[in-house]
């Protein structure tokens, strides 16, 4: 459907907004709850990036103008009474002002991490976790962390550690050792996520393609 098509389907509220969740498209990650005017809408739909208005100033805002957070738009959809979006981005960044990944950070009920894997097969519910943290840790870059080292060394030296450990579970498994193997065949997943995620690659695609083998 053509973005002039879709305007008649949208339902802007009393003052004018469309409420916009903005979701990152590799991770699936809600970022964060903001709201569109038509003129936001339009250019975010002109740039493929996020712009929004903001309630509290009155005004038009480019997400990432100042801090360089952008947020390159995906895809956007609306709901079934067209009076909200969601709006899929590869973000340049944190979302939130406070420098976390999410403005979503906060829980009210335990075990909301887990509940957020609904869906995903229980043996494979640790990737969708694994593979939230590390967009994190991409875009938060705690210091000490040997994901944001990565990242800031890289693709080169992503694909040094790729290369390493492949060898590692090569020889491992020369070695007939379960341990071992075990051991490093973890490592080759978690450096094969970050490469993923530095690529901008949602592992979803991957499934997908084995999937499509199948």
């Amino acid at each position: 459907m053509t973005a002039e098509i879709a305007w008649e389907q949208l339902k802007f509220d009393d003052n004018g907004l469309i409420p916009a969740i903005v979701q990152d498209a590799v991770s699936k990650e809600v970022l964060t709850l903001a709201y569109m005017n038509k003129e936001s809408l339009e250019k975010s739909l002109e740039t493929k990036e996020t712009w929004f208005w903001s309630r509290s100033r009155a005004e038009l805002w480019h997400k990432g103008a100042t801090s360089g957070n952008t947020q390159q738009i995906v895809s956007m959809r609306y709901d079934c009474d067209g009076d909200a979006l969601v709006v899929r981005v590869v973000p340049n960044g944190p979302a939130c002002h406070t420098g976390a990944y999410s403005c979503f950070a906060g829980e009210l009920v335990e075990g909301a991490e887990e509940a957020s894997s609904a869906g995903v097969d229980d043996r494979f519910a640790i990737l969708a976790e694994l593979e939230a943290l590390i967009a994190t840790r991409e875009a938060e870059r705690p210091e000490g962390s040997y994901t944001t080292y990565l990242f800031e060394k890289g693709v080169d030296k992503i694909l040094k550690k790729v290369g390493e450990e492949a060898a590692e579970v090569i020889i491992a498994a020369k070695n007939r050792s379960h341990e071992e193997l075990r051991y490093e065949a973890s490592d080759l997943i978690f450096h094969l996520l970050v490469l993923l995620r530095e690529q901008k690659l949602p592992l979803d695609q991957v499934l997908s393609e084995l999937q499509r083998r199948r």
